[in-house]
């Protein structure tokens, strides 16, 4: 039986108070009914008959021929770390306005991250800073589309072609994104991407590898099944799988890709939602934003976004703080977002930042905000985080 998607309204609190949450995980149509055909299947472990439709909904999503489902986007980026063949001492080029496991996924092989600044207009690594940033130990360079907004992917693919570098798209954010036409996710030799509950389609925890070089396939489902050839196995391949190499346990069970499937089959009506939710702060924050120094998001042409998340930066960080106090007291909950990972402890122990340091990123840190965005945001809460956030004026 199908069930409604549920549509959520204004939410008061018990003293009258509208509010309004950062996040809310969308729940897809058939998402519940999936997850019990799985239950009652008798097999709730991974590559299942769910692991099969999601992995294949994925692959028509971003177009790629192989991808792998995996247990985080954190994962994913592991398993590209082992991929790479990275030995201790090597060097990977990351951005320092991102997650920290862009960065960690390669120190837990003995790589140094180096850390490059990003850029002011669009927060994506600084395209213009990276080849400086190359040594004799450089091996890889790993990019992250912020909010889904593509990174110069024309110019970093140059120069990792010029310089023999692996390129590795951290797409936690990009899923429905594209540049130039051509999907993120499906520039560099791997691709990770994440199901939290916070991204465009999740189920709780989960994320994906896609591969882009075919001669990386078998190896990578070896990896994720804890270094054994046990998928060649049930393939009859082979009459017995054994350990083969190095891994870990990297595969979802069944139960999370029936959710994940449900979520991917609704993507494209979720993602009219987000977008109008995008668009109405863009428009409707507008003219107040100019009028007090704050900038809002930046989409080059030829850049489609997902409408990930939508952000504000304030001139100072007095004013963020403030602001995001201010849309407290309205019931509306606003978070900041990344904290420079060249200057925090892990960074400064295991990497490095290139010659010139990352200002921007330690700007940008300081100064932006991100408003509530998620499918099932409400006109009307859409409309009252607009109304409080033009009530606040710059200091």
């Amino acid at each position: 039986m199908r069930r409604p998607t549920p549509r959520f309204t204004a939410t008061v609190s018990t003293t009258g108070l509208r509010t309004v949450p950062f996040n809310r995980p969308h729940v897809a149509e058939n998402e519940l009914d999936y997850i019990a055909e799985v239950v009652r299947s008798g097999r709730t472990s991974g590559d299942g008959a769910f692991t099969r439709r999601a992995t294949g909904l994925l692959s028509e999503l971003t177009g790629a021929n192989d991808v792998v489902l995996t247990t985080s986007c954190t994962h994913a980026l592991e398993m590209s770390a082992i991929l790479l063949d990275l030995q201790p001492g090597d060097e990977v080029i990351v951005p320092s306005f991102t997650f920290m496991s862009t960065a960690n996924a390669f120190a837990l092989r003995g790589a140094v991250p180096v850390f490059v600044d990003c850029r002011p207009d669009t927060l994506n690594i600084d395209e213009r800073l990276i080849e400086g940033a190359v040594t004799e130990r450089t091996r890889a360079i790993a990019v992250v589309h912020y909010a889904g907004v593509a990174c110069a992917m024309e110019v970093i693919g140059e120069l990792a072609e010029r310089y023999g570098l692996a390129l590795v798209e951290d797409n936690a954010h990009g899923l429905g994104g594209s540049y130039q036409g051509r999907p993120l996710g499906s520039f560099g030799a791997m691709a990770a991407q994440s199901f939290h509950e916070t991204k465009n389609v999740q189920c709780g925890e989960g994320g994906a590898l896609i591969l882009n070089d075919p001669a990386l396939m078998a190896r990578a489902e070896i990896i994720r099944e804890k270094g054994t050839d046990r998928s060649r196995y049930f393939r009859g391949q082979v009459d017995k799988y054994r350990w083969v190499d190095i891994g870990s346990s990297y595969l979802p069970s069944d139960l999370l890709a029936a959710q994940l499937a449900a979520q991917l089959e609704f993507f494209r009506v979720t993602q009219l939602r987000r977008h109008a939710v995008w668009q109405a702060y863009h428009e409707g924050l507008a003219d107040w934003a100019a009028g007090n120094g704050i900038s809002q998001p930046m989409v080059p042409d030829g850049c489609a976004h997902p409408a990930h998340l939508y952000y504000l930066l304030f001139p100072d960080i007095a004013n963020r703080q403030a602001f995001i106090d201010h849309l407290a007291g309205r019931g509306v909950q606003a978070l900041f977002h990344y904290q420079p990972l060249h200057c925090a402890p892990a960074g400064l122990r295991y990497g490095r930042p290139a010659t010139g340091g990352c200002p921007v990123t330690e700007q940008v840190a300081d100064t932006l905000v991100r408003l509530p965005l998620f499918a099932d945001l409400a006109e009307d809460d859409v409309a009252h985080v607009i109304e409080a956030a033009r009530d606040y004026e710059v200091s």
